[in-house]
């Protein structure tokens, strides 16, 4: 049995002041997505980014200590401009679940990480820091789309 999704998910929902195109690109395009991934501090190196259902997601984070974390995702589910699902296949292992919606001038953002279990949530926020991470992430990628937009 699945264990509650609520006790093994991370969610946050921003508003974006750039049109849902914009967003799109920016979520989907290795030259823009490596200059604002990660939390504060952290720099990358894409080596694959074949976004299509099935494709492969295959990159080095480097962290500011000068740690590298090596990723690999596969795309599970696309749907331009509206939909990307993911699975991160390293241990811990989670599903980042992203939908857009149009309002306009501004685009809705909802994104979720969810771990298989609560102990790979436990152990992602716990020792990874996933939740601080995350929101480090979408600050990134907020003042990303501004330098963009500016």
């Amino acid at each position: 049995m699945m264990e509650d999704l609520s006790q093994r998910s991370l969610s946050v929902t921003r508003m974006f002041n750039a049109p849902i195109n914009l967003l799109w690109q920016v979520l989907t395009t290795a030259d823009y997505i490596k200059d604002w991934w990660g939390p504060d501090g952290f720099t990358n190196t894409i080596r694959i980014m074949e976004v299509s259902e099935g494709g492969k997601w295959e990159f080095t984070m480097h962290g500011p200590d000068g740690t590298d974390y090596e990723n690999v995702f596969i795309y599970r589910e696309i749907v331009p401009l509206k939909k990307i699902v993911m699975d991160h296949l390293a241990d811990p292992k989670f599903t980042i679940s992203i939908r857009l919606f149009d309002e306009g001038e501004q685009t809705r953002m909802e994104w979720q990480n969810t771990f298989e279990t609560v102990a790979d949530f436990k152990l992602a926020v716990d020792t990874f820091k996933a939740d601080e991470g995350l929101k480090q992430n979408i600050e990134r990628l907020a003042a990303y789309i501004n330098t963009l937009t500016q």
